[in-house]
C-alpha cells in the first residue's frame, strides 16, 4: 500500500487527473477561460472528490459488490447536488457562469474512478488524502490553464474575482496591457487544447530531466563502487 506522501505525490504530479490520466477534459477545457472560472470549478470538484471518497470508504463494508457502482454514483450525485445548491445560494453569479458544468461533475470519470479504485478499498484517512490530493491536482491544472488563457486572451488576471470573493475583490484584477484588443484563439476551444498540450509538455519535460538526473546519480554511484 502506498504511503501518505506517495498518495499526495500521485494526486499532485505523478498521476495528475488532468495531465496524466487526462480525465474530466470536457469541463477542464470548456470552463478554464479565466482564473476565477477555473478556481470555482476546481474547488467544486475537489469538494466532491473528498466528500465522495470519505463517504464511499465509510460504507464500503455495507455495500454489496453487485450494486457498488450504482451506490457510488448515487453518493456522488447527492454530493454534487448539495454543492450545486450551495453555489447557487452563495455564489449565484459564478454559478450562472459555470452553468451546466457544475451538475456534470457527476459524470467526471476521475471521481467515480477514485471511488471504485481507491476509496472502496482503503481507510477513511487514506481515502480523504487521495481525494484531496487528486482534487487539488485537478484544481491546479484548471487554475494554471485558466490563468494562461486569461493573460494571453484578455491581457488580465483575476478578472471577475468579485464573483467568488465579493465586491471588495474587484480591485484584485491585474491588467498587463492597457487597451489590449485580445487574442481570440486563446479564448476559443482550440486555445484550451493548445494550452493543455503546453502544460503536458512542460510536465513531461520536467519528468524527463528528473529521470536523467536520477540515472546519472545511479551511474556515478555504480562507477564509485566499481573503483
Amino acid at each position: 500500500m502506498n504511503s501518505y506522501p506517495d498518495i499526495i505525490r500521485d494526486g499532485l504530479w505523478r498521476n495528475n487527473v488532468g495531465l496524466v490520466q487526462l480525465l474530466g477534459l470536457c469541463p477542464l477545457l470548456a470552463v478554464s477561460g479565466t482564473f476565477i472560472n477555473g478556481l470555482g470549478l476546481g474547488l467544486a470538484t475537489l469538494l466532491t472528490l473528498v466528500a465522495s471518497n470519505v463517504t464511499v470508504s465509510l460504507i464500503r463494508s455495507l455495500v454489496r459488490p453487485e450494486v457498488r457502482i450504482p451506490v457510488f454514483v448515487l453518493v456522488i450525485a447527492s454530493i454534487v447536488t448539495i454543492i450545486e445548491l450551495s453555489m447557487s445560494a452563495f455564489f449565484h453569479e459564478l454559478y450562472k457562469v459555470l452553468g451546466i458544468f457544475i451538475p456534470l461533475i457527476v459524470t467526471n470519470c476521475s471521481i467515480i474512478g477514485r471511488a471504485e479504485a481507491f476509496a472502496s478499498k482503503n481507510t477513511v484517512g487514506r481515502a480523504f488524502t487521495d481525494g484531496f490530493s487528486m482534487g487539488l491536482g485537478f484544481t491546479l491544472v484548471l487554475v494554471a490553464l485558466g490563468s494562461l488563457r486569461e493573460i494571453i486572451g484578455h491581457g488580465t488576471l483575476f478578472a471577475q474575482a468579485h464573483l467568488m470573493f465579493g465586491e471588495a475583490a474587484r480591485s484584485m484584477t491585474l491588467v498587463f496591457v492597457e487597451d489590449y484588443s485580445g487574442f481570440l484563439l486563446a479564448i476559443l476551444p482550440p486555445g484550451a487544447f493548445i494550452g493543455l498540450g503546453l502544460l503536458i509538455a512542460v510536465k513531461n519535460s520536467i519528468d524527463k530531466r528528473r529521470q536523467g538526473k536520477a540515472a546519472e546519480k545511479i551511474a556515478t554511484a555504480e562507477a564509485v563502487q566499481a573503483t
